[in-house]
């Protein structure tokens, strides 16, 4: 098999939650540019249907449903339509995540249980029910699982408890469910991305972006587009042999 070929997704279903902008949106983009078919799933239908319109505007084959990783009761059926669209998903990607900023010994109870719902638990649930459906059935299957530099470090600036928390959680869920789940011929991986500015980290960037830069060994922030080529990578064929690794993309910020 030629390289080229190791990375060709063509025909593979990719399900990527919280795909309608920032860094879901454009790990869709990588993966529909390598020949997948595309679901993607989001809180807000608005941002749906516009990332819908822009992937389809590109030639990709894209559906796209709403769903909340808070409200469990939503998953099943978001995954089932994304089943009936393109068929069986070979692809997940757990993007979608939610932060809180606040110090910890006054940090609210109801935000720390939204956090830890969306990113630890969601990431769970959506694996666990596409793993039993879609993947442990064909004995295949990619699941992407994106974490944060937040889950290796803590961080005295930030104050974000509960968000650094899920993010650590999230690092050894996919470092159990690889265990697990290998015998299925199933890889679970994770990325690490490091401080790319986009909605959920514009105010923190206001405040600690020139000292992000700084303490970089390569002295910038990251872009949306770093975590494409690493996102196909961990999809394709060329990944065969890679499972559990936590993959930090963050300018050697972790390094250091």
């Amino acid at each position: 098999m030629s390289v080229k070929e190791l990375f060709d997704l063509s025909g593979r279903v990719a399900l990527i939650t919280g795909g309608s902008r920032g860094l879901g949106l454009a790990m869709a983009h990588a993966l529909g540019e390598m020949g997948a078919k595309l679901a993607i799933t989001a809180r807000k239908e608005a941002e749906v249907q516009s990332a819908l319109e822009e992937l389809r505007a590109a030639g990709y084959a894209v559906f796209g449903a709403m769903s909340d990783l808070s409200r469990p009761e939503t998953l099943e059926p978001m995954i089932a339509a994304a089943e009936a669209a393109h068929g069986p998903i070979d692809i997940l990607i757990n993007n979608a995540g939610a932060t809180w900023g606040a110090p910890a010994e006054s940090h609210p109870l109801d935000a720390w249980k939204k956090v830890i719902d969306v990113n630890l638990t969601g990431t769970f649930l959506v694996s666990q029910k596409v793993g039993a459906r879609c993947m442990i059935p064909r004995r295949r299957g990619r699941i992407v699982n994106i974490a944060s530099v937040a889950g290796l470090k803590g961080s005295s600036e930030l104050r974000a408890l509960a968000y650094h928390t899920s993010k650590g959680g999230v690092v050894n869920f996919t470092r159990a469910l690889a265990a697990e789940w290998g015998r299925h011929g199933i890889t679970v991986n994770a990325i690490c991305p490091g401080f790319i500015p986009s909605k959920m980290s514009r105010d923190v960037l206001a405040q600690i972006g020139p000292q992000v830069i700084a303490a970089t060994p390569l002295r910038q922030l990251g872009e949306d587009r770093d975590l494409a080529g690493v996102a196909v990578l961990l999809c394709s064929d060329a990944a065969r042999h890679i499972t559990g690794q936590i993959i930090a993309v963050d300018g050697g910020l972790t390094a250091v």
